[in-house]
């Protein structure tokens, strides 16, 4: 395949921008569905590069039999068959990651949190309209079965009408530099806080909140360590969200009917969907289908929508992924957590 956008056959070439965690498990990923007949002529492990260190992108490639190893991100941009590159780089660096590839002609697929805020968030997806290339965000829980599962539950009937909503996610990450250093948007809320919210909000297709009360705890450097929020949306339903970088979590997800309730073992990844009647009995409980890892349902959406030319994914739309970004905004504003980044130089903020 080339490295333009547009309707035609072939197997897509992803690259990875960055050697971090996170893109060594989206490495992984790649490795297995290059050897699962199900996806090995969709997608191909083709290059990884990092920002200025070759022999680790070197040994990168060669543990996860990547051909094409870059010691700058320019290279790899400069490289005509990268198709599709994934960003596994910090969240306030995701925003000039992402605008660049597109510029160089490169699909996008932008780990979560998607940018370090909406306003970036808006400008990356304007270079998506410009350059008609694909951008979207990794958040791999959208791209799952499982997440047509709960849909599936609450469009039977099974609870009822929903009104209330539970979701948590902790894990304790503060030995992590980036998790705690404000210049690259670090806190709690970016990094696990965002999937309850994605949870509440994508059983609540487009609901929005009438109003929210929430409220923090900083670490000494300013980042946001662990927090709470309860949102009132204008489907009648209210949601409670807590999620923490210092604490365990029970990764629960919870939604209550007037007829019932349903709960969702670990919401990062979900294992299994369990649903109650309102004598709390468990009248059903749904397995989500095995998988690799669980990021190839994201690979696949990006590779599918590079195949037909197409700048977002169904799973998660542009304008899904500004309501979210809009939501973790209006979060920082009640807590009065501003990045270094968002000041201008005479103090205001951008």
């Amino acid at each position: 395949m080339s490295a333009r956008n547009g309707a035609h056959s072939g197997t897509v070439n992803v690259a990875i921008l960055g050697c971090g965690r996170i893109a060594h498990h989206m490495a992984d990923t790649l490795r297995q569905m290059a050897a699962d007949e199900r996806y090995t002529r969709l997608v191909r492990p083709y290059a990884v590069a990092t920002r200025a260190d070759l022999s680790r992108a070197e040994a990168f490639a060669k543990q996860y039999g990547f051909p094409k190893a870059y010691g700058s991100y320019e290279e790899l941009l400069a490289d005509p068959e990268v198709d599709l590159v994934y960003v596994a780089t910090p969240h306030a660096l995701h925003a000039g990651h992402a605008i660049a590839c597109m510029m160089a002609g490169k699909n996008v697929l932008v780990e979560k949190s998607f940018t370090a805020n909406e306003a970036q968030a808006g400008k990356v997806l304007d270079v998506s309209r410009q350059t008609g290339m694909l951008c979207t965000e990794a958040i791999w829980t959208r791209y799952m079965p499982s997440r047509r599962i709960i849909l599936d539950v609450l469009a039977s009937g099974a609870i009822g009408t929903p009104h209330q909503a539970y979701a948590n996610l902790s894990y304790p990450t503060m030995h992590k530099a980036r998790m705690i250093d404000p210049a690259m948007a670090g806190g709690a809320l970016l990094d696990v806080g965002v999937y309850p919210i994605n949870f509440v909000m994508m059983a609540f297709p487009g609901a929005q909140p009438s109003r929210t009360v929430s409220a923090c705890s900083f670490t000494d450097r300013g980042v946001d360590e662990q927090f709470s929020a309860t949102f009132w949306l204008d489907n009648d339903v209210m949601a409670v969200i807590d999620s923490s970088m210092v604490s365990v979590g029970s990764r629960t997800g919870i939604i209550q009917g007037d007829a019932g309730y349903l709960i969702v073992e670990n919401i990062n990844n979900p294992e299994r969907i369990d649903v109650f009647d309102a004598d709390h009995r468990r009248v059903d409980s749904l397995d989500v289908p095995r998988q690799l890892t669980g990021y190839e349902y994201q690979v696949v959406s990006a590779a599918k929508a590079v195949l037909r030319g197409d700048i977002e994914c169904e799973e998660m739309p542009h304008a899904e992924t500004l309501r979210i970004m809009r939501i973790m905004d209006g979060l920082r504003a009640q807590w009065g957590e501003v990045y270094p980044f968002e000041r201008a130089a005479d103090g205001s903020y951008r």
